[in-house]
Formats: C-alpha cells, sequence, structure tokens
C-alpha cells in the first residue's frame, strides 16, 4: 500500500501553509503528521532522514520535506514537496517586504518591530532547547554541543570546522564508544509509543525502493540537469545587468550561502547577516533583524528570510530613478530564492541514495548523531548574536535597551513555562512594543 501522489501533495501544499514556528517548529510538525498521525514513515527512518538534512548545508526542514517526498514518490515527488513548501512564504514575504520598506517609518509599525526583536532572541534560545531535547540523551553528546558552542563564540571557528571536527569524533566514537551514538535513546528497540501508532508505510524493515538506490546513471543525469538550472539564470541576469551588478551577486553569494553554511536555517543566518550586511551593504543589521522577525512570522522555512535581503536590495537600489522600484525587489527576491534553495534539492537527491543505504548501520549513523549534537550549540551561539543587537542597539558603549531584555524575559517564559505558540509570543511581543511607545510618548 502506498500514498496517492495527489493526496501527497496537497499535504504538502497544506503544510507550506502552516508551517509556522521555524525548523524546531517545523520539524515538529512534520514528525507530528507523518510518523504519529499518518504513519507514511517510521521513526527511525524519519530520524535518519533528519540527521543527514541536519548534515547538509541549507535549511534541514524544507531538505527533510524533500527527502521524504522523494523516497515516497521519486524525484518529482521530491522536488514538488520541497517547492510547495517554499513558494507560499515566498508570496507572503515579497508583500511583506514591500509594506515594510512603504511604511516602516511610521512610528507605530517600527514600535511593533522593537517589540518583535526580543521575541526572537527567545524564539532562536528556545529552539535550541527543543532540539536540544531531541538529539541529546548522553554526557557524550551534550559535551559535544558544549564544545561546538565554545568553539565558535570563543574562538570564532567557521561552521564548516565544526562539524567536520564533529563528524570526526562520531566516526571514533562509533568505534570506541557505540552506546554513546546511536539515533536514539531505545538503543536499537521501538518506543512503547511509537508500537501505539501502528505500522508505518515506510518502516525500519522496509527494502529501499529501486528508485532510491544508487545508480551512477541517475547521479549524472540530475547532476546535469542541475547544473543547467544553475547557469542558464546566472548567466543570463550577467548578460542583461552586467557581471558585477546587483543580481548576479545576489546569486553567487547565495549559492556559496548554500553550500558552505552547515548546521540549518538558524546556522545559515550568520553568514548571511556578515555578507548582507558587512560586505555588501545590501540593508541595515536593524533591516536584518526585522526580516528575520518577518520570517518568524510567516510559514515556511526560517531561511527565507534570504527573500526579504533579496527584495530590499534591488527595491533600495533601484528606488531612485525608477517610478515602480518593487519589481526590482521581487527579481531579487526570486533570485535570492532560486539560489538558495537549488543545491538543496542537489545535495538531497544525489546524496539520498546513498543514506538510504545506511540506515540502521551505525558506522554511517555515528557521525550524524554528533553532528546533530553540534547544531545545538551552534544555534544556542545564534541566540546569544541576536541577544547583543537586541539589548546594546549601539554597541557595548552604549546604553542597554532593558524594554527589549523585559520582552525577551517574558517571552523565554511563555515558550518554555507555559509551552505558547511562536505566533501567540510575537503577537503579545509586538503588543509589549506598541505599548512601550505609546507610553513614552505621553511621557514626553
Amino acid at each position: 500500500m502506498s500514498v496517492p501522489i495527489g493526496e501527497a501533495l496537497r499535504f504538502w501544499a497544506k503544510l507550506g501553509f502552516i508551517s509556522f514556528g521555524g525548523p524546531a517548529g517545523q520539524i515538529a510538525v512534520l514528525h507530528q503528521e507523518l510518523v504519529e498521525k499518518r504513519r507514511w514513515i517510521s521513526e527511525r527512518r524519519f530520524l535518519h532522514a533528519l540527521n543527514y538534512c541536519m548534515l547538509l548545508p541549507g535549511p534541514e526542514a524544507q531538505q527533510l520535506v524533500t527527502y521524504i517526498g522523494w523516497l515516497m514518490h521519486r524525484t518529482w515527488g521530491g522536488v514538488l514537496a520541497g517547492t510547495l513548501f517554499v513558494l507560499p512564504s515566498l508570496f507572503i514575504l515579497i508583500g511583506l517586504s514591500w509594506i515594510y520598506l512603504t511604511f516602516g517609518q511610521v512610528p507605530w509599525i517600527t514600535a511593533i518591530f522593537f517589540g518583535i526583536k526580543p521575541a526572537v532572541v527567545a524564539i532562536v534560545l528556545h529552539a535550541a532547547v527543543r532540539i536540544g531535547k531531541r538529539t541529546i540523551h548522553n554526557h557524550a553528546l551534550r559535551a559535544i554541543a558544549l564544545l561546538s558552542f565554545l568553539a565558535i563564540f570563543v574562538l570564532n571557528l567557521a561552521f564548516p570546522i565544526i562539524i567536520l571536527c564533529a563528524a570526526l569524533i562520531g566516526i571514533w566514537g562509533g568505534k570506541r564508544y557505540p552506546e554513546y551514538f546511536q539515533q536514539t535513546p531505545t538503543h536499537g528497540k521501538v518506543s512503547d509509543q511509537e508500537k501505539d501508532f501502528g505500522e508505518a508505510l515506510i518502516n525500519d524493515d522496509t527494502p529501499t525502493p529501486e528508485h532510491a538506490q544508487f545508480s551512477v546513471k541517475r547521479l549524472v543525469q540530475q547532476s546535469s540537469v542541475v547544473l543547467l538550472l544553475w547557469s542558464i539564470p546566472f548567466f543570463a541576469l550577467a548578460l542583461l545587468f552586467g557581471w558585477k551588478t546587483l543580481y548576479p551577486q545576489i546569486a553567487w553569494f547565495f549559492t556559496k550561502a548554500a553550500f558552505l553554511t552547515f548546521g540549518g536555517a538558524y546556522a545559515v543566518l550568520p553568514y548571511v547577516y556578515q555578507g548582507a550586511v558587512d560586505q555588501f551593504h545590501w540593508l541595515s543589521a536593524g533591516q536584518m533583524m526585522d526580516g528575520l522577525a518577518l520570517g518568524e512570522t510567516t510559514p515556511g522555512p526560517l531561511i527565507m528570510v534570504v527573500a526579504f535581503v533579496g527584495y530590499l536590495a534591488g527595491h533600495i537600489q533601484h528606488w531612485i530613478g525608477n517610478t515602480n522600484p518593487f519589481w526590482f525587489g521581487v527579481l531579487g527576491a526570486c533570485v535570492a530564492t532560486w539560489f538558495t534553495f537549488l543545491p538543496s534539492f542537489f545535495l538531497v537527491l544525489v546524496g539520498g541514495p546513498l543514506i538510504e543505504s545506511t540506515h540502521g548501520k551505525l558506522r554511517f549513523t555515528a557521525p550524524l548523531t554528533a553532528i546533530s549534537a553540534a547544531v545545538v550549540g551552534v544555534i544556542a551561539n545564534l541566540g546569544l548574536f541576536f541577544a547583543y543587537h537586541v539589548f546594546f542597539p549601539q554597541g557595548l558603549s552604549g546604553p542597554i535597551s532593558w524594554v527589549s531584555i523585559a520582552i525577551t524575559v517574558f517571552a523565554g517564559l511563555a515558550l518554555f513555562q507555559f509551552q505558547k505558540g511562536v505566533i501567540s509570543v510575537l503577537t503579545g511581543s509586538a503588543l509589549a512594543g506598541l505599548l512601550s511607545y505609546l507610553v513614552g510618548s505621553l511621557l514626553i
């Protein structure tokens, strides 16, 4: 028995509109829907795919959707699943980016964003804790998470180096101390809870389907298609606008981001921030934080903040001398999105057959487990990275934003203590920012 392609596509389309909460929330929704409710895939196969996607550079939630869609319905199933997961947020963010630039200087809208930014700090730290609970279940993995945090926070090591070191530790540890590097704390036993869910369509013992087995011919075909899908639009942009103009720069920068940033969406953000704000000056640090806030409030992958970056870059650069810079912003958003996600499809479709042949084999899963632990430390560092910019908006020499600290504390309590949803927390924080503005206005 298999899931009809039409039913699967309806679910992936629905998921694109309801997947709020960033990678942690989206993976939780995927687990609840696919493992617990629909039983399309078993817990262990789900975690095996997730660990591979967390190993890859790029947005792990979108890659996981692509992987499962591919496993169920071949190449087109994966392509359509991953695309439907992204499209709704692209259209929504284009609209929100236009509103942001058109009305963003209105004081009460500025106040709303002032309130949302501290909530983003709490949401990122909450994501680190949630992912940690799912992936870290012994002292060895906790040590890896702590070391990865110190490596990036203190030593400022690059993400690829941290991920490589974690993988090497996993390879060594899987041979020397295999009990610490199992994918789940059940050590090979299916939990009673999963047994209650019923038999999965793709369970632990389901043979790998023919299309998911490694083939040199298929590898060459898919690689050739992806190369064409990358090169044709890139060279078209270069010929239309010039080699050293904005849009080829966006295409090349986000191609590098897609391949060079490991650890999922949260880990990509510092790299994007460094390039878009410090290197190319496409937008300001404050605008980058606002873009992340918008990304948190819209469905789809959190890394869709690249659409916001691309839109602002195109819109702002063509603001002077053009009566309607909107379409230049749309082009920037689409270019950033295309070149960010195309490598993700490639890595999943090409690497999937190799990974499918390794499920249940500790020598392959141990490094993925270690990498999952390291990612927790990377995300925790990102939370502190954002906290610095929110609590000290003018740097350490400037005043502390006590209101922002208070909003972060209350947002953290709502998330950790009362298990409130991301949208509720962002709404409450936006209202707190608006209230702070109104009180300040009355006191002046």
